[in-house]
């Protein structure tokens, strides 16, 4: 059986890929460099995997182990063609936060995400038996667009509110040295241009200590006071060896009810993020898509089973195979290696948990934008025509939505927000308005004049019916003279 755990050297040698090239993912670099790459990984999603659970009020290094673990059930269960890493998903910390309000424990929070990853495996089930296109009839590229870019950019106000104010000019100079060494730098270099970032930030954040002492600035808490820009502290008080803190889940209906929306946004992100890893792969991976929503239900149960938290296909690190054109599946491996390591090792977890806010401001407003462009790509190569109103309005409402991380409160316990309700509105909101609309629309006519171009009167080779086509973008804009 191929379990995707065999890579072919790429190039022959692994050691430079040529400028521009792509490493596929049956293929890997040297060991050394695939390992440097996994930590690039881990350093990607380690911010919001460590955050995340401390915002539900969970263990960071469990949740840290986890994602490892996770991530393993994920590359085997899709056999190593969907690249991707699995952390905390930040869709729950809302719903952490009514079920605490109202008296929840952590099992009782760990119960009611159990039931939502029950509730994804079972949609994968579904996927997989009917195959991707109940997903893209549900979901047509115009709504998977909206859905990645408002995932992307939902996460703007982490690096705006929390990490770049904690040291402004840190966070700047990073993003230049992080944009100078993505574009200038040349073969390996390039590709781990994210971790020499990071690895520039310590060293810029250690001077600053030295040279101007502490700085009076938000923490990480968000409270301004005067501290160190690089706090090892807590390095050297974490253990080299110690198990994180398990616990078992505990259900109750309350809960569970608030927490069952969220699988509509989790079954959008994995649509998303499938859809977005196969325009840079060049894969087409339908066919892995039921795969990749069941093995994410199946390690957010195995997850919460034990007191972590829920799982989901990580944007972040996306962003990084989108800066680096590294696709092997050998450094997503390596990644979770390193995970499971910091999960039994809170002095690792201690050093990358040390991270200063203004290196991953300074980052993270690359990558997170990166991951919401990747929405535009998928438009543009599907050919959804914005001009259209059909597709326009419930992509612009629900991006705003997502980024502005709008709330609608239906009751004292329940409520929706950012993430879950942005997609919920470009979801329900296409399939309303095309009740609804005219049969021009449908057919893609043009919101606006289209100057030297012209749509076909019939229609008759437009994909109307999909949003501007499916993943191969047959159909749209018909230029004059063709």
């Amino acid at each position: 059986m191929d379990l995707g755990v065999r890579w072919k050297l790429h190039g022959g040698d692994g050691r430079t890929p040529a400028p521009g090239a792509v490493v596929r993912p049956d293929e890997r670099l040297t060991w050394p460099r695939t390992v440097g790459l996994g930590a690039q990984h881990v350093v990607a999603m380690f911010g919001a995997s460590f955050v995340a659970p401390v915002l539900m009020g969970l263990d960071p290094n469990l949740a840290i182990m986890m994602s490892g673990v996770a991530t393993i059930i994920f590359l085997l269960a899709t056999r190593g063609r969907v690249p991707s890493y699995l952390g905390c998903s930040l869709s729950f910390v809302g719903v952490a936060a009514v079920i605490r309000a109202d008296g929840g424990t952590s099992a009782t929070v760990t119960g009611a995400v159990l039931v939502v990853g029950v509730a994804l495996f079972l949609v994968g089930l579904a996927v997989r038996r009917f195959g991707a296109r109940i997903i893209h009839a549900s979901m047509p590229p115009v709504v998977t667009g909206a859905v990645v870019m408002l995932i992307g950019f939902n996460l703007a106000p982490v690096t705006a509110s929390t990490y770049w104010p904690q040291d402004q000019w840190t966070a700047l100079l990073v993003m230049l040295f992080t944009g100078l060494a993505v574009v200038c730098l040349r073969g390996f270099w390039s590709r781990i241009a994210i971790f020499l970032g990071l690895v520039f930030g310590y060293a810029v954040s250690w001077v600053f200590d030295r040279v101007f002492g502490r700085i009076n600035a938000a923490d990480a808490s968000g409270k301004v006071t005067d501290h160190w820009r690089l706090d090892l502290s807590g390095v050297g008080r974490a253990d080299w060896i110690g198990l994180p803190d398990l616990h078992g889940p505990s259900f109750e209906w309350s809960a569970i009810l608030v927490a069952l929306p969220v699988v509509i946004a989790l079954v959008a992100e994995n649509a998303g993020h499938v859809k977005a890893v196969g325009e840079m792969t060049g894969d087409d991976l339908d066919d892995k898509l039921g795969t990749a929503i069941s093995a994410d239900g199946a390690a957010s149960v195995l997850s919460t089973a034990v007191g972590g938290p829920p799982n989901t296909t990580y944007s972040e690190n996306i962003g990084v195979m989108a800066a680096t054109r590294v696709y092997s599946t050998a450094a997503y491996w390596a990644a979770a290696g390193f995970a499971l390591l910091f999960g039994v090792s809170p002095k690792f977890g201690a050093v990358v948990a040390a991270v200063p806010g203004g290196v991953l401001g300074g980052i993270t407003v690359i990558l997170y934008g990166m991951i919401g462009l990747l929405g535009a790509q998928i438009w543009i190569n599907a050919g959804v025509d914005l001009r259209n109103p059909l597709n326009l309005v419930p992509a612009a409402a629900g991006i705003i939505i997502g980024v502005g991380d709008v709330t609608i409160e239906f009751t004292d316990t329940f409520q929706l927000s950012g993430i879950a309700l942005g997609t919920l509105v470009v979801i329900t909101g296409y399939h309303a308005l095309r009740a609804f609309a005219p049969a021009h629309l449908k057919t893609q006519e043009p919101l606006l004049d289209e100057g030297t171009s012209s749509y076909d009167d019939q229609g008759d080779d437009q994909s109307g019916d999909q949003g501007g086509g499916e993943a191969g973008g047959e159909g749209g804009v018909r230029r004059a003279g063709s």
